[in-house]
């Protein structure tokens, strides 16, 4: 199925804006009636050390089964910008990016990962999941753990 003209109604930064903001924008999810894996990845990711604001920086991964909403990928890019200057531990913004994009997307399954570079001589990966529909989750995750590029 085609793009319609009304899946782009409510896309306020697609084109436009280019500027971090905390927002995501999605748009229909046409073959809802499916199970299908989204993936979304970035090796561009930085934010701050909440306590001593030296930069981090990470590879950020998004596995999604969409139930009727998709994100739109340049709202993510200017999502993801937006935590440059922000002090965040790893552990919450991890969550923090899974709770925005359940909130923004009510997905039928969701799983976040973080792969931080070392700083101090210890890396840090963190992975969070949400599931609403068992049987989505049952059919992705093992795939989504046999990729074999970095993140």
């Amino acid at each position: 199925m085609a793009t319609e003209k009304q899946d782009l109604e409510g896309l306020t930064i697609l084109g436009d804006s280019s500027s971090p903001e905390r927002k995501l924008e999605t748009f229909p999810n046409h073959s809802s009636s499916r199970y299908y894996l989204v993936t979304l990845k970035t090796d561009e990711f930085t934010c701050i050390c909440p306590k001593t604001k030296q930069p981090d920086f990470a590879q950020i991964r998004i596995d999604y089964v969409p139930d009727k909403r998709i994100v739109e990928s340049k709202s993510l890019k200017l999502y993801f910008w937006s935590y440059r200057n922000e002090g965040v531990f790893h552990e919450h913004l991890i969550n923090q990016i899974l709770d925005d994009l359940v909130k923004a997307l009510d997905p039928h399954w969701c799983l976040v990962k973080g792969i931080f570079n070392m700083r101090g001589g210890i890396g840090i990966e963190v992975q969070a999941e949400k599931t609403k529909t068992e049987e989505a989750r049952k059919e992705w995750i093992s795939k989504s753990d046999k990729k074999t590029d970095s993140i």
